[in-house]
């Protein structure tokens, strides 16, 4: 069936340029099956044509009713009725649309076409067409240019076929350009007229140019307001072109905007005389201009809520870009005991309206849902609050539902949320594709709404049973790490208590009793508090309070505060500060000043008595660095994967200094993954120090 398939292709582009007479001369082997693959091309064409047919009945029985219950006002439909019906209503239009295309293509292949060409006043009819454009290519604050001057004569053309070609051509040039212009300029050329329209759009890579007229072709990668379109309507065009004798060509620059040009002769000789005010007797595939209108105003409801955004940006005073946005947002909406109940956060992500607005009405009976209409916002909203589950689509702009997936799944914070992806590939390779990209499920479009709400419901439950159990595998490790942590300490303060309760001491005695009650106290405190930082992680209440922040002052306070501890020890603590470290860095200072005191703290307790502990600051490219680094006792090679870990300090025998319950580290890193950063190790092994290096963005 392929090879057939591959040989109607070379067999009608042959039979174009040479005509079908020289077929049997010039291969024996055409000649041969000539007269099979004719009749399979005669039986594909009577199929679609069928086919075609065949959608256009049942469209009109939907579309026609629909539009007499819109349009009753003797027995008016309620505001919730009249949105489900103006739904169906243009979906069944855009159906239409593609139902027409596909007519027109089996009837230029079957030679039915029924052209009527009239002579026409072109600049008139070109720049009304143009004109529907107009509302949708100002919202989008683009400029329409229209220049279609008086012509010398009236031009024969088909008007519906005409109408096509500036319809596809403008809506295409409105599709991928996001600022600049759109010209649409006709003018006498000798003894043609050409066409042509041009925009200041995303442009085309040199290599898709050839191939950009062949049918279902779709530039790869090409960033469009919308996924949506089959990649036959700029190979109708050059078919249509083709009928009025006429030539069309596209230049373009990647990044720049592109050109189409259409040329097509004057006058009537080069038209078949027949066809000349003849009568059309075949049914219409006009749809109408006001379509391509519609659809373009739809297209930008699908990317206003970008706009939006970026409005709202431009209105506050843009923070230094030196950290990526943080997460404000983990708090009690996470929490295990919500998210099968209707306080659960549902991210809807679908770059098409329609079915963004259907799904949200679906949803909302039983969820919170907000809506995306790309994984870029969606993303963007995620740093701003975590929701209990992401539904996506997997084509879109900007930023697609398998790129969405990899992101969040890269993330620490994001990467247990259930991910349901939506898409319209069927088939067992499509699906297996989706899960092992890491999504929670696959549904196929279409689907019905009671299963989509039994899938979501089941990965809502999912989700709590696995917060629970990790909340449970917490509480075990808690109970039997901290019991031993807590006691040291308030055994020595409870001791000292009682003994002072009993005994006269002298002044400097009871100084030395009190400092050791202090002392021990503060390690109860601190030991207190990293144990409710720990549990506000697992819980997701862990928030950044980010402002500017002068890094290089704050790494200098932090050092400042361990600088009687490394005296006491001996240890030569040594400060460098690079001049090239910015001042005014966006982050939560605070909890800064915690992960850096948690590694010098790390680094004094596990150096050895005169040995050396050094913290760095500094910039690498766009990052900046601090490095910590000691002549401690090291770290076995076999614990470097562990050392990050919760509750590991307990598991090194070599750490002769015991003291915390071993999350002071653990803490340093969520802080700093909550930064955006990196956080590594890296030793040599025991006795040969550590070296703990940052990162931030």
């Amino acid at each position: 069936m392929l090879f057939a398939l591959h040989s109607l292709s070379c067999l009608r582009s042959i039979t174009r340029s040479v005509g079908s007479d020289s077929i049997l001369f010039l291969c024996p082997v055409f000649g041969v099956h000539h007269k099979a693959l004719a009749e399979l091309d005669r039986a594909k064409t009577l199929f679609f044509s069928n086919i075609s047919h065949e959608f256009r009945t049942p469209l009109t029985l939907m579309l026609s009713p629909a539009e007499d219950a819109l349009s009753d006002r003797d027995d008016p439909l309620s505001p919730n009725q009249q949105q489900r019906l103006e739904v169906i209503q243009r979906n069944g239009l855009r159906l239409l649309k593609l139902v027409n295309t596909l007519l027109d293509f089996s009837r230029i292949e079957s030679d039915r076409v029924q052209a009527v060409y009239q002579p026409t006043d072109l600049p008139t009819f070109t720049a009304e067409l143009a004109s529907v454009f107009r509302s949708a290519i100002e919202r989008a604050k683009l400029r329409l240019v229209v220049d279609c001057p008086p012509l010398p004569e009236p031009i024969y053309v088909d008007r519906e076929m005409w109408e096509k070609i500036v319809l596809n051509l403008i809506s295409n040039a409105f599709k991928f350009t996001f600022t600049g212009e759109i010209t649409v300029h006709l003018h006498w050329m000798n003894q043609s007229v050409e066409l042509s329209v041009q925009d200041t759009g995303i442009g085309i890579p040199a290599a898709e140019i050839p191939g950009l007229f062949e049918r279902f072709h779709q530039v790869k990668g090409a960033q469009g307001r919308t996924f949506e379109g089959s990649g036959i309507g700029l190979s109708l065009v050059q078919e249509l072109v083709k009928l009025h004798g006429g030539t069309i060509q596209v230049s373009s620059v990647e990044g720049e905007g592109s050109c189409f040009r259409v040329l097509i002769p004057t006058g009537r000789t080069h038209l078949p005389s027949e066809r000349i005010g003849a009568t059309r007797t075949l049914a219409s595939t006009a749809t109408g201009a006001s379509l391509y209108g519609s659809e373009a105003l739809r297209w930008l409801s699908e990317d206003g809520s970008i706009r939006e955004r970026e409005s709202r940006t431009d209105q506050v005073p843009s923070a230094p870009p030196t950290f990526s946005p943080s997460y404000p947002h983990t708090d009690s909406s996470r929490n295990a005991s919500d998210t099968s109940s209707s306080s659960a956060r549902i991210l809807l992500v679908d770059d098409n309206a329609d079915m963004r607005d259907y799904l949200k009405r679906l949803l909302s009976a039983r969820w919170q849902v907000e809506t995306a209409a790309n994984g870029a916002i969606a993303l963007t909203m995620i740093q701003q609050q975590l929701p209990d589950l992401v539904l996506t689509d997997v084509m879109m702009p900007e930023m697609d539902g398998f790129q969405l997936l990899k992101t969040l799944r890269s993330d620490p914070i994001t990467q247990s949320i259930p991910i349901i992806l939506l898409s319209a590939r069927a088939g067992e390779e499509a699906t297996v594709e989706g899960l092992e990209a890491g999504a929670d499920d696959y549904l196929i479009k279409p689907f019905s709404a009671r299963e989509l709400i039994a899938r979501v419901e089941t990965q809502l439950q999912m989700s709590r049973l696995r917060q629970e159990l990790s909340a449970n595998q917490f509480k075990n490790e808690f109970l039997m790490t901290v019991t031993h942590e807590l006691q040291s300490p308030l055994a020595t303060i409870l001791g000292w208590a009682r003994f002072l309760q009993t005994k006269s001491l002298e002044p400097d005695a009871m100084a030395r009793a009190l400092a050791t009650i202090e002392r021990n106290a503060t390690i109860e405190a601190k030991l207190i508090k990293d144990l409710l930082d720990v549990a506000s992680i697992l819980s997701g209440k862990l928030r950044l309070k980010s402002q500017i922040v002068d890094l290089a002052s704050l790494v200098r306070n932090v050092t400042t505060t361990f600088r009687e501890a490394a005296e006491a020890k001996q240890i030569q603590l040594i400060e460098t500060l690079s001049d090239g470290v910015p001042n005014n860095v966006f982050a939560d200072g605070d909890r800064l000043k915690q992960a850096i005191a948690s590694l010098l703290d790390n680094a004094i307790k596990f150096t050895p008595e005169g040995g050396q502990v050094d913290i760095v600051l500094e910039r690498l490219d766009s990052d900046i660095q601090i490095t910590v680094r000691d002549t401690g006792i090291g770290i076995r090679p076999d614990f470097l994967p562990h050392i990050f870990d919760r509750f590991t300090q307990a598991e090194v025998p070599s750490r002769h200094t015991p003291g915390g319950v071993g999350i002071g580290l653990a803490i340093a890193r969520h802080i700093i993954e909550l930064h955006h950063g990196t956080i590594e190790v890296a030793s040599e092994g025991e006795g040969r120090g550590a070296t703990f290096t940052v990162r931030l963005p």
